[in-house]
């Protein structure tokens, strides 16, 4: 693996059994201010205003941020839409906190998609292949040295290719409970069907991300899906897959959720996407 120059070592406290790995953060110099606001007009202001029309239902990122300095952000994960339409609904004021574990093998492929995952996306790469850890230890040590980190994160690993939340990887339940950061849901409706998976670049039309509940840190995985997938049959009961039976009551008993008229899916009060 090759070598790279960790300019934001101090900035990111990281341990020295990390520093090998190719990390691309945020580099809070005037360049990369300029190129992340560049493409936030761009992402923003018309990718999801006039050729996407974006819609925030649920909750309030505002009003998030100032209650959760720390928060793993999980949604569906259908489309290459997904990562880039939560930043989006994201005030953009708020973006420098703004974390995505992102596939290495994709968005690292090459020098194009490298430059776009670090100065835009604050992408956190993820080797699908890793067998040491290497990426769980690195975001665990993140979301404790820093003092604000939102993390966006898909825990079915892979794009969906029918449409419908399967399993979760266990990832997401050892962030939490080792670093003590509760759970985001969110919910993106319509993204298998402007860009499924096969297909080259997404169609126009309307999207929609849906702000849940918010699952206190825990490490039983199978708990946060079921729970994840009973709040989304409220929004969406197709996207369960059939095969899977499930005890609503069962599932539920004993989690308290943080959820009230400000964070419910069918609620007003849509997010301020600017």
């Amino acid at each position: 693996m090759r070598e790279w120059n960790y300019d934001n070592d101090q900035w990111t406290k990281l341990p020295s059994h990390l520093k090998h790995l190719p990390l691309f953060t945020q580099h809070l110099d005037l360049t990369s201010r300029f190129v992340r606001y560049v493409w936030s007009v761009i992402l923003k202001n018309w990718f999801y205003t006039m050729y996407i029309r974006l819609e925030v239902k649920g909750g309030d990122f505002n009003e998030l941020y100032k209650t959760h300095k720390k928060l793993i952000i999980i949604s569906n994960h259908a489309s290459h839409l997904d990562a880039t339409s939560i930043a989006a609904s994201i005030p953009r004021r708020h973006w420098f906190d703004l974390y995505i574990a992102a596939a290495k093998d994709y968005f690292f492929s090459n020098m194009l998609f490298t430059f776009f995952s670090q100065h835009c996306l604050g992408a956190i790469p993820i080797d699908r292949k890793d067998r040491k850890g290497e990426a769980v230890n690195l975001i665990i040590t993140l979301l404790k040295d820093l003092d604000r980190m939102w993390l966006i994160i898909f825990p079915e690993g892979t794009r969906s290719k029918d449409g419908k939340v399967h399993e979760f990887k266990r990832g997401i339940s050892i962030f939490a409970e080792k670093t003590q950061t509760p759970i985001l849901f969110t919910y993106i409706d319509g993204n298998d069907r402007l860009w499924p998976k096969g297909a080259i670049f997404a169609k126009p039309g309307k999207l929609t991300v849906h702000i849940g509940p918010i699952h206190p840190p825990t490490k039983n995985i199978t708990e946060v899906y079921h729970n994840y997938l009973n709040w989304v049959k409220t929004i969406n009961p197709s996207v369960v897959p059939e095969d899977l039976e499930m005890n609503s009551e069962n599932t539920q008993s004993g989690i308290k959720l943080e959820s009230d008229h400000e964070f419910e899916s069918e609620s007003g009060g849509d997010s301020d996407s600017n």
